[in-house]
């Protein structure tokens, strides 16, 4: 069910029915976006922010960090800073942020605007590497005659990093920076930045209309709201959708009617395996996937289909992401091309023990440096790898696939 539209010139905007939150805001005109949810509520920016920390918000671009903690380091770091609305889903398998831009632009900038003031910024800025997404915010800043720049960044894996990102604003290279010092100190053009999920900035909007008693009505006391999934794999019904944060994974994968599965992918590429054993037991939060080190990450549901080698489909995703890497620092530059190399000889069936020994060595080698934490994103989808996946690993050192049709398997 979506939000009613408003009545009459004293009719008062009416909540988001039931989880449908963002998704019931769906509005790709002013008209129809004002008609949903009335004009831009006057918040003031201390209020604001103890609204969103009351309402326990947190990131949904991947790392989870608390949005009211994230609001003040940047307005107390001092005026005239820059507000960056990220939309950038390098993550190939996730298109909410694409979905939200094409079809609430309005409600993203409520939000971009509403940030802006809390915390005393002069700049706004949103940045996507979807052309059409680009347009959809370009026509909506144009029909509410507001002060943003549009900017569209290379398609490449890395380009929603935050530091990335203020380098793309400050017209360098947009790839990831030393961050000696936070970019909510020193960003864009060495002032106070704030990068904010553009999932993030609608969920702002909502919370600074219907209050944080409103928010938390969904998801859980610890990870209240909702969250837009990105379902994909195995499934009938691949697409966009919006759960409350602690829906169980069987839930999710019935909306999407998933085929029989072998694993979940949860978190995206930098996320962790679920077998299929163990669905029944996991929902989308923090605190249940943390059992198998996973986390929600960009909202990404991967279904690995029954009949599917998890360790072919493993070494895709991890050759990938050694080429996806900003080629800056060592661990990027020799310890992921070789990581990517052992996996991709374990899932090539090489009959060779000792490889898997080697991958987590290599993997060990990488997380935790750089200037970024790409290698240990990559570190973790590894070791999720090794572990679902032990009794193929197991096979496959024999020169065997209990997924294949074919006893050996031809190399990536």
């Amino acid at each position: 069910m979506s939000a009613l539209p408003v009545d009459g010139p004293d009719a008062v905007p009416q909540p988001p029915a039931g989880s449908r939150r963002l998704v019931g805001c769906a509005a790709r005109t002013l008209a129809e976006h004002q008609a949903l949810l009335g004009p831009l509520p006057p918040t003031s920016g201390p209020d604001l922010l103890d609204d969103v920390a009351e309402a326990g918000l947190t990131g949904r671009g991947g790392a989870g960090f608390p949005t009211a903690a994230k609001l003040r380091a940047v307005r107390d770091a001092g005026r005239d800073g820059v507000v960056i609305a990220n939309g950038c889903e390098g993550e190939p398998l996730s298109r909410k942020d694409v979905w939200l831009l094409t079809q609430a632009p309005h409600l993203v900038l409520d939000g971009l605007e509403l940030a802006r003031r809390a915390v005393r910024a002069r700049r706004a800025v949103l940045v996507t590497e979807d052309d059409r997404a680009a347009e959809a915010v370009r026509r909506a800043v144009r029909e509410r005659r507001a002060d943003v720049d549009v900017l569209v960044a290379p398609r490449r894996f890395l380009s929603g990093e935050e530091s990335a990102l203020v380098s793309l604003v400050d017209r360098g290279p947009g790839l990831p920076l030393d961050k000696a010092v936070r970019v909510t100190v020193r960003g864009v053009g060495g002032r106070p930045t704030l990068v904010d999920n553009v999932e993030t900035l609608a969920h702002l909007a909502l919370i600074a209309r219907f209050g944080p008693d409103w928010f938390r009505e969904q998801g859980t006391r610890t990870e209240p709201g909702t969250v837009l999934v990105t379902v994909s794999g195995a499934v009938a019904r691949p697409g966009v959708l919006e759960v409350p944060l602690g829906t169980g994974l069987p839930a999710v994968l019935e909306a999407a009617r998933a085929h029989p599965a072998q694993a979940v992918l949860v978190g995206g590429f930098h996320g962790a395996w679920l077998p299929a054993s163990e669905l029944g037991h996991a929902a989308l939060s923090r605190a249940s996937l943390s059992a198998w080190q996973g986390t929600v990450g960009a909202g990404v549901v991967h279904v690995l289909g029954e009949h599917e080698c998890g360790l072919r489909r493993s070494a895709e995703i991890v050759s990938y992401l050694a080429e996806a890497s900003a080629r800056q620092c060592g661990p990027c530059v020799n310890g992921l091309p070789a990581l990517a190399g052992t996996i991709g000889r374990i899932a090539a069936a090489e009959p060779s023990p000792a490889l898997a020994e080697h991958a987590v060595r290599l993997s060990a080698l990488v997380r935790g440096r750089g200037a970024c934490s790409h290698p240990t994103g990559v570190a973790a989808l590894v070791a999720s790898t090794l572990h679902v996946f032990a009794e193929e690993v197991s096979a496959h050192a024999q020169g065997r696939c209990r997924t294949s049709a074919a006893r050996r398997l031809d190399p990536l």
